[in-house]
C-alpha cells in the first residue's frame, strides 16, 4: 500500500468516525419518543366483554377476556377474542417489568386467526426493539409500549393524572406493533355515559387517530373513573370500515 492510499484510507476512517459521532449526538439531542409521567397501576382484574364486529364484510358477535395482573416489579396482560362460529380470532399478550415510566414490556405476542404468531421483543441488554415479522429495529430509550400493554399504561397514567384528563388534552406514547413502532397520540374527547352490563357509568372518552398521512387503525377507549379507570368500552376501526367494538360485560378483581 502506498503512503498516499494509506493516507486516504486513514482520512476516510476519521471522516466516518466523525459522522458516527455526529449522528450519535443528534440522536441524543432528539426528543424522547415517550413522556415520563406519574403512574398509578389499577388493581389486577379479569374483564369480560361482549363483542360486536365487522370483519371482511361479515357481521360477527363474540366474547372477549382480558386478564391484567401485576406485582410491585412485574406485569402481565393477556387478551382473548372469540367470535361465534369462528372460535378464537385473536390472542395477544404483553409482559415485562415495571419501572419509572410505568409498564416496561419485554415481549409482545399477537396471534390472529389462520396466521402464525408474531413476537415483538424489547431487548433491554441491547437497547432495541426487534420483530419476528420484519427486519426493522428501534432504539429503546425508556417508556416504549406495545399494542396490548398501551391500554393499561394509559389507565395507569389517567389514574395518576386524573385532574389533567380534560377535554382536548393530549397524551403521547411510543408504541410497537407486530412489525414496527410509531408515536401514538391520544386526545381526550370528553365525558360520556356508557351503558354496560354493570349499569350506566360516566366514562372519559379517549381517541387515538393515526397521523394524516397514515391509513392505520383508529382506537377509541372509554375509561370509567368510578371503576378504577378500567376500560369499559373499546372500539378499533380499520380504514376500510371494519371494526371491533367491545363493551364490558363483567369485572372481577383478582388481588
Amino acid at each position: 500500500m502506498t503512503k498516499t492510499s494509506a493516507l486516504i484510507r486513514h482520512s476516510a476512517a476519521l471522516a466516518l468516525t466523525g459522522l458516527l459521532a455526529l449522528a450519535s449526538a443528534q440522536a441524543a439531542d432528539a426528543p424522547h419518543p415517550a413522556e415520563k409521567r406519574a403512574v398509578n397501576l389499577p388493581p389486577p382484574a379479569e374483564l369480560s366483554y361482549t363483542i360486536q364486529a365487522k370483519q371482511s364484510g361479515l357481521e360477527l358477535k363474540g366474547q372477549g377476556l382480558v386478564k391484567w395482573t401485576h406485582s410491585k416489579t412485574t406485569y402481565s396482560v393477556t387478551t382473548e377474542t372469540r367470535a361465534m362460529l369462528l372460535g378464537k380470532i385473536l390472542e395477544t399478550s404483553s409482559e415485562g417489568q415495571i419501572d419509572g415510566f410505568g409498564l416496561a414490556p419485554e415481549r409482545f405476542v399477537e396471534k390472529r386467526l389462520r396466521r402464525d404468531p408474531s413476537t415483538t421483543t424489547f431487548n433491554r441488554e441491547q437497547n432495541k426493539i426487534t420483530f419476528t415479522q420484519s427486519a426493522d429495529s428501534f432504539p429503546l430509550q425508556g417508556g416504549e409500549q406495545d399494542r396490548t400493554g398501551i391500554t393499561w399504561q394509559l389507565v395507569a397514567v389517567a389514574r395518576a393524572n386524573a385532574a389533567h384528563m380534560t377535554t382536548n388534552s393530549e397524551w403521547n406514547f411510543f408504541v410497537a406493533g407486530p412489525r414496527d413502532a410509531e408515536q401514538w397520540s391520544f386526545k381526550v374527547v370528553g365525558r360520556e355515559k356508557i351503558r354496560t352490563a354493570q349499569g350506566e357509568t360516566e366514562a372519559v372518552h379517549v381517541f387515538r387517530a393515526p397521523p394524516p398521512d397514515n391509513q392505520g387503525q383508529k382506537l377509541d377507549i372509554w375509561l370509567a373513573p368510578s371503576m378504577e379507570w378500567y376500560p369499559v368500552k373499546l372500539r378499533f376501526t380499520d380504514p376500510d370500515g371494519d371494526y371491533i367494538e367491545q363493551v364490558l360485560d363483567s369485572l372481577k378483581k383478582t388481588n
